[in-house]
């Protein structure tokens, strides 16, 4: 499904569900995903959920639910051992903001592993 190799992919479509999943748990203010659970996520320690809130607040927007155009963006690139995976997040007043979701993501056995590193204007 991943590209393993130098260059910049667009995020596959079986990956999209996953951050759509994760940015609604966002929107409604669940940053460490206990009341919005997605399988495919490591547990996101309360200190990393408090930096991303922080992150969201300084920003000064609303996050929303990911506007499609947020995927002409968003991509991912193989790091010898990992997927870097960044996504665009999207605010009430911006389709597709300046706020970055940060993700690697791994291989298992069953799938693929998700975990949030934060949320930043790159």
């Amino acid at each position: 499904m991943l590209c393993k190799d130098d260059a910049e992919h667009p995020v596959p479509e079986p990956l999209r569900e996953v951050f759509r999943r994760i940015a609604n748990a966002f929107e409604a203010g669940d940053f460490q995903l206990q009341s919005h659970p997605v399988s495919e996520v490591k547990p996101i320690d309360p200190e990393t959920a408090h930096r991303m809130r922080d992150y969201v607040s300084a920003y000064g927007g609303t996050l929303a639910r990911l506007d499609e155009t947020t995927w002409e963006r968003s991509a991912y690139r193989w790091m010898e051992g990992y997927w870097d995976v960044l996504v665009d997040l999207t605010t009430t007043s911006e389709p597709v903001s300046d706020l970055t979701l940060h993700a690697k993501l791994r291989e298992k056995d069953d799938g693929f592993e998700v975990a949030l590193q934060g949320i930043w204007v790159p």
